[in-house]
């Protein structure tokens, strides 16, 4: 009798993903392709039925994909410091808007909100709101998966310090893949919604 062809390893169950919090630039000065961008991670959250959780603001990229969602149909929750509502800087059609205290508060609700985390291109704000979200993910704050569009390279600077991080110790084999990275938005939930999270346990003894 012939022996039996082993069989295919299970795919990891899918998470579902209900809302993703996307950050990205407030800046107006910016090129188009950014902007088209943010409209198409919007497209592809649309096609999900995925809500968004994002920054609050009427400017820049939040502003881009916050206006797509809402175009579309989709429902919107933003998050904005009261100093920066004061600005007149909150985007005002939101499905609901928090006004909170401060920017821990506001990454605090944001993170309680979401199942999963998105940077688009930015700056300051956007690079450290990434780097929190997955220093709770790496160590088990929560159990929620983070990742990167990288339209037409954006972050391949990042990524290679993140791998150069690896290489000289300070980034361990178990983490050194916790960003994930595409350049297509759908392609991106896609990969959250499968990804797998190293737990605590596989590493945090051996520090």
């Amino acid at each position: 009798m012939p022996a039996s062809a082993p069989s295919a390893a299970p795919s990891p169950p899918q998470r579902r993903l209900r809302r993703v919090c996307v950050y990205c630039g407030s800046s107006n000065h910016i090129d188009e392709r950014y902007r088209a961008a943010a409209r198409a991670m919007a497209g592809a959250l649309l096609q999900r039925g995925i809500d968004l959780v994002f920054g609050g603001g009427r400017v820049g990229l939040m502003g881009e994909l916050a206006d797509a969602m809402l175009a579309g149909g989709g429902r919107v929750y933003g998050v904005i410091p009261q100093k920066l509502m004061a600005h007149e800087l909150g985007h005002l059609g939101c499905t609901e808007l928090f006004v909170v205290e401060g920017m821990h508060a506001r990454k605090m609700m944001m993170g309680q909100l979401a199942d999963a985390f998105v940077a688009l291109p930015g700056g300051f704000g956007t690079l450290e709101e990434l780097f929190e979200v997955t220093t709770w993910t790496q160590l088990r704050f929560h159990d929620k998966p983070v990742g990167v569009l990288n339209t037409d390279g954006f972050y391949d600077l990042l990524l290679a310090f993140i791998q150069q991080a690896h290489h000289q110790g300070f980034i361990r084999d178990l983490h050194k893949d916790l960003i994930h990275s595409e350049t297509d938005p759908g392609r991106l939930l896609d990969t959250l919604a499968r990804a797998e999270l190293p737990a605590l346990e596989q590493w945090i003894r051996q520090v």
